[in-house]
Protein backbone atom coordinates (compact mmCIF):
# COMPACT_ATOMS: atom_id res chain seq x y z
CA UNK A 1 0.00 0.00 0.00
CA UNK A 2 3.05 2.34 0.83
CA UNK A 3 3.91 2.04 -2.51
CA UNK A 4 0.61 1.93 -4.06
CA UNK A 5 -0.84 4.82 -2.27
CA UNK A 6 1.22 7.94 -3.58
CA UNK A 7 0.22 7.29 -7.03
CA UNK A 8 -3.38 6.19 -6.83
CA UNK A 9 -4.04 9.30 -4.59
CA UNK A 10 -2.33 11.77 -7.19
CA UNK A 11 -4.09 10.35 -10.03
CA UNK A 12 -7.29 10.36 -7.91
CA UNK A 13 -6.73 14.03 -7.37
CA UNK A 14 -5.52 14.77 -11.08
CA UNK A 15 -9.24 13.62 -12.32
CA UNK A 16 -11.45 15.58 -9.43
CA UNK A 17 -9.15 18.66 -10.54
CA UNK A 18 -10.49 17.88 -14.22
CA UNK A 19 -13.77 17.27 -12.84
CA UNK A 20 -14.32 20.19 -11.15
CA UNK A 21 -13.07 22.70 -13.45
CA UNK A 22 -15.10 21.62 -16.31
CA UNK A 23 -18.17 21.85 -13.97
CA UNK A 24 -16.51 25.09 -12.66
CA UNK A 25 -15.70 26.70 -15.45
CA UNK A 26 -18.89 25.60 -17.55
CA UNK A 27 -16.66 23.71 -19.83
CA UNK A 28 -18.41 22.35 -23.01
CA UNK A 29 -17.91 18.74 -23.77
CA UNK A 30 -16.84 18.55 -27.57
CA UNK A 31 -14.34 21.11 -25.81
CA UNK A 32 -12.56 19.27 -22.49
CA UNK A 33 -15.28 16.17 -21.49
CA UNK A 34 -15.72 15.60 -18.48
CA UNK A 35 -14.08 12.09 -17.07
CA UNK A 36 -17.42 10.68 -16.66
CA UNK A 37 -17.67 11.20 -20.89
CA UNK A 38 -14.49 9.44 -21.26
CA UNK A 39 -15.85 6.70 -19.35
CA UNK A 40 -18.72 6.19 -21.13
CA UNK A 41 -17.17 6.11 -24.36
CA UNK A 42 -15.22 2.88 -23.25
CA UNK A 43 -18.38 1.05 -22.53
CA UNK A 44 -19.71 2.07 -26.00
CA UNK A 45 -16.27 1.70 -28.10
CA UNK A 46 -14.50 -0.42 -25.66
CA UNK A 47 -14.22 -3.06 -28.28
CA UNK A 48 -12.69 -0.80 -30.68
CA UNK A 49 -10.57 1.04 -28.95
CA UNK A 50 -8.97 -2.29 -27.70
CA UNK A 51 -8.44 -3.33 -31.19
CA UNK A 52 -6.56 -0.15 -31.66
CA UNK A 53 -4.16 -0.68 -28.38
CA UNK A 54 -2.96 -3.92 -29.70
CA UNK A 55 -2.01 -1.95 -32.92
CA UNK A 56 0.29 0.97 -31.62
CA UNK A 57 1.12 -1.64 -28.86
CA UNK A 58 2.63 -4.08 -31.60
CA UNK A 59 4.37 -1.12 -33.12
CA UNK A 60 6.11 0.07 -30.19
CA UNK A 61 7.30 -3.05 -28.97
CA UNK A 62 8.87 -4.39 -32.57
CA UNK A 63 10.85 -0.66 -32.98
CA UNK A 64 11.77 -0.68 -29.44
CA UNK A 65 13.49 -4.40 -29.51
CA UNK A 66 14.75 -3.48 -32.76
CA UNK A 67 16.29 -0.30 -31.26
CA UNK A 68 17.64 -1.82 -28.63
CA UNK A 69 19.66 -5.13 -30.47
CA UNK A 70 20.89 -1.56 -32.99
CA UNK A 71 21.41 0.22 -30.49
CA UNK A 72 23.54 -1.98 -28.11
CA UNK A 73 25.33 -3.36 -30.73
CA UNK A 74 26.73 0.25 -31.81
CA UNK A 75 27.02 1.43 -28.54
CA UNK A 76 29.84 -1.31 -27.64
CA UNK A 77 31.66 -0.73 -31.24
CA UNK A 78 31.86 2.93 -29.78
CA UNK A 79 33.17 2.69 -26.35
CA UNK A 80 35.66 -0.30 -28.15
CA UNK A 81 36.89 1.43 -31.21
CA UNK A 82 37.92 5.12 -30.87
CA UNK A 83 37.67 5.35 -34.51
CA UNK A 84 33.69 4.49 -34.36
CA UNK A 85 33.37 6.77 -31.90
CA UNK A 86 34.74 9.78 -34.03
CA UNK A 87 32.61 8.71 -37.20
CA UNK A 88 29.51 7.80 -35.69
CA UNK A 89 28.92 10.39 -33.22
CA UNK A 90 28.69 13.67 -35.11
CA UNK A 91 26.01 11.10 -37.29
CA UNK A 92 23.86 9.89 -34.64
CA UNK A 93 23.69 13.69 -32.92
CA UNK A 94 22.73 15.37 -36.41
CA UNK A 95 19.72 12.29 -36.84
CA UNK A 96 18.61 13.22 -33.56
CA UNK A 97 17.99 16.44 -34.05
CA UNK A 98 16.19 16.48 -36.67
CA UNK A 99 12.24 16.71 -35.78
CA UNK A 100 10.73 13.06 -36.08
CA UNK A 101 7.62 14.66 -37.22
CA UNK A 102 9.29 15.80 -40.27
CA UNK A 103 10.55 12.92 -40.58
CA UNK A 104 6.99 10.98 -40.57
CA UNK A 105 5.39 12.14 -44.32
CA UNK A 106 8.86 10.67 -45.59
CA UNK A 107 8.68 7.15 -44.42
CA UNK A 108 5.27 7.22 -45.78
CA UNK A 109 6.20 7.98 -48.97
CA UNK A 110 9.20 5.88 -48.87
CA UNK A 111 7.29 2.69 -47.04
CA UNK A 112 3.46 3.62 -48.02
CA UNK A 113 0.94 3.16 -44.82
CA UNK A 114 1.32 -0.18 -43.39
CA UNK A 115 2.87 -0.52 -39.77
CA UNK A 116 6.63 -0.16 -41.07
CA UNK A 117 6.58 3.35 -41.47
CA UNK A 118 5.62 3.52 -37.66
CA UNK A 119 8.40 0.69 -36.46
CA UNK A 120 10.56 2.48 -38.22
CA UNK A 121 9.69 6.16 -36.10
CA UNK A 122 9.89 4.36 -33.02
CA UNK A 123 13.19 2.67 -33.73
CA UNK A 124 14.38 6.68 -34.73
CA UNK A 125 13.18 8.22 -31.50
CA UNK A 126 14.86 5.42 -29.11
CA UNK A 127 17.72 4.24 -30.95
CA UNK A 128 19.89 7.50 -29.62
CA UNK A 129 19.18 7.55 -25.78
CA UNK A 130 20.16 3.71 -25.77
CA UNK A 131 23.13 4.28 -27.79
CA UNK A 132 24.24 7.21 -25.80
CA UNK A 133 23.81 5.41 -21.52
CA UNK A 134 24.81 2.16 -23.01
CA UNK A 135 28.62 3.60 -24.15
CA UNK A 136 28.50 5.69 -21.03
CA UNK A 137 27.30 3.12 -19.12
CA UNK A 138 30.13 0.70 -20.47
CA UNK A 139 32.96 3.31 -20.57
CA UNK A 140 32.13 3.99 -16.61
CA UNK A 141 33.44 1.01 -16.04
CA UNK A 142 36.57 1.36 -13.07
CA UNK A 143 40.25 0.80 -14.72
CA UNK A 144 41.01 -1.24 -11.59
CA UNK A 145 38.47 -3.72 -12.37
CA UNK A 146 40.01 -3.95 -15.94
CA UNK A 147 43.22 -4.49 -14.87
CA UNK A 148 42.23 -6.82 -12.74
CA UNK A 149 40.56 -8.74 -15.47
CA UNK A 150 43.85 -8.82 -17.42
CA UNK A 151 46.10 -9.68 -14.79
CA UNK A 152 43.78 -13.07 -14.22
CA UNK A 153 44.82 -12.96 -18.04
CA UNK A 154 40.75 -12.97 -19.30
CA UNK A 155 40.46 -11.90 -23.11
CA UNK A 156 38.34 -9.20 -24.28
CA UNK A 157 34.78 -10.79 -24.76
CA UNK A 158 35.48 -12.73 -20.62
CA UNK A 159 36.40 -9.10 -19.61
CA UNK A 160 33.37 -7.24 -21.76
CA UNK A 161 31.05 -10.36 -20.61
CA UNK A 162 31.92 -10.55 -16.75
CA UNK A 163 32.76 -7.03 -15.57
CA UNK A 164 32.25 -4.14 -18.44
CA UNK A 165 28.72 -5.02 -19.24
CA UNK A 166 27.35 -6.28 -15.73
CA UNK A 167 29.04 -2.96 -14.48
CA UNK A 168 26.82 -0.94 -17.51
CA UNK A 169 23.60 -2.43 -16.79
CA UNK A 170 22.51 0.40 -14.48
CA UNK A 171 22.98 2.74 -16.93
CA UNK A 172 21.86 1.16 -19.62
CA UNK A 173 18.26 0.57 -17.87
CA UNK A 174 18.21 4.17 -17.48
CA UNK A 175 18.38 4.37 -21.43
CA UNK A 176 15.95 1.92 -22.00
CA UNK A 177 13.45 3.39 -19.46
CA UNK A 178 13.93 6.44 -21.11
CA UNK A 179 13.57 4.79 -24.23
CA UNK A 180 10.50 3.04 -23.54
CA UNK A 181 8.56 6.37 -22.73
CA UNK A 182 9.39 7.69 -26.05
CA UNK A 183 8.75 5.02 -27.95
CA UNK A 184 5.09 5.12 -27.46
CA UNK A 185 5.29 9.00 -28.97
CA UNK A 186 7.23 7.91 -31.54
CA UNK A 187 4.21 5.21 -32.78
CA UNK A 188 1.93 7.80 -32.39
CA UNK A 189 3.99 10.34 -34.81
CA UNK A 190 3.98 7.74 -37.07
CA UNK A 191 0.17 7.05 -36.73
CA UNK A 192 -0.73 10.80 -37.19
CA UNK A 193 0.50 10.55 -40.49
CA UNK A 194 -1.03 7.84 -43.03
CA UNK A 195 -1.99 5.32 -40.54
CA UNK A 196 -5.22 3.23 -41.03
CA UNK A 197 -5.18 1.69 -37.42
CA UNK A 198 -3.91 2.36 -34.05
CA UNK A 199 -4.32 5.09 -31.20
CA UNK A 200 -2.89 7.82 -32.79
CA UNK A 201 -5.36 7.08 -35.87
CA UNK A 202 -7.82 7.65 -33.34
CA UNK A 203 -7.08 10.41 -32.07
CA UNK A 204 -6.88 12.29 -35.68
CA UNK A 205 -10.00 10.69 -36.78
CA UNK A 206 -11.82 11.95 -33.41
CA UNK A 207 -10.75 15.45 -33.68
CA UNK A 208 -12.04 15.75 -37.58
CA UNK A 209 -15.15 14.90 -36.13
CA UNK A 210 -14.81 16.76 -32.99
CA UNK A 211 -15.47 13.91 -30.79
CA UNK A 212 -13.12 14.82 -28.07
CA UNK A 213 -14.42 12.02 -26.05
CA UNK A 214 -13.27 9.27 -27.61
CA UNK A 215 -9.41 11.19 -27.75
CA UNK A 216 -9.19 11.51 -24.63
CA UNK A 217 -10.39 7.99 -23.90
CA UNK A 218 -7.35 6.95 -26.78
CA UNK A 219 -4.82 9.26 -24.83
CA UNK A 220 -5.68 7.51 -21.37
CA UNK A 221 -4.84 4.13 -22.66
CA UNK A 222 -1.96 5.52 -24.20
CA UNK A 223 -0.92 6.60 -20.60
CA UNK A 224 -1.72 3.50 -19.54
CA UNK A 225 0.70 1.42 -21.19
CA UNK A 226 3.48 3.78 -21.52
CA UNK A 227 3.41 3.29 -17.34
CA UNK A 228 2.34 -0.65 -17.89
CA UNK A 229 6.13 -0.52 -20.05
CA UNK A 230 7.77 1.42 -17.84
CA UNK A 231 7.18 -0.53 -14.67
CA UNK A 232 7.72 -3.48 -16.31
CA UNK A 233 11.44 -2.89 -17.42
CA UNK A 234 11.78 -0.98 -13.58
CA UNK A 235 10.90 -4.47 -12.68
CA UNK A 236 12.86 -6.39 -14.49
CA UNK A 237 16.09 -3.72 -13.46
CA UNK A 238 14.89 -4.97 -10.03
CA UNK A 239 14.65 -8.65 -10.58
CA UNK A 240 18.30 -8.66 -12.47
CA UNK A 241 20.12 -5.65 -11.08
CA UNK A 242 20.09 -6.45 -6.73
CA UNK A 243 23.51 -5.67 -6.51
CA UNK A 244 23.22 -2.72 -8.08
CA UNK A 245 20.66 -1.47 -5.30
CA UNK A 246 23.48 -2.92 -2.63
CA UNK A 247 26.23 -0.33 -4.08
CA UNK A 248 24.54 2.63 -4.87
CA UNK A 249 23.38 5.42 -2.48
Amino acid sequence: MRNWAPPLAGTALAVAAWWLATVAFGIPPYILPAPPDVLAVFGEHGGYLLDQTWVTLAETLLGYALAVAAGVLIAVLIATFRTVEQSVYPLLIAVNAVPKVAVAPILVVWMGFGQLPKVVMVFLVCFFPIVISTATGLRSTPAELIELSRSLRAGWARSFLQVRFPHALPQIFVGLKVAISLAVIGAVIGEFVGAEAGLGYVIVQSGAAADTALAFAAMALLGAMSIALFYILAALEHLLLPWARETTA
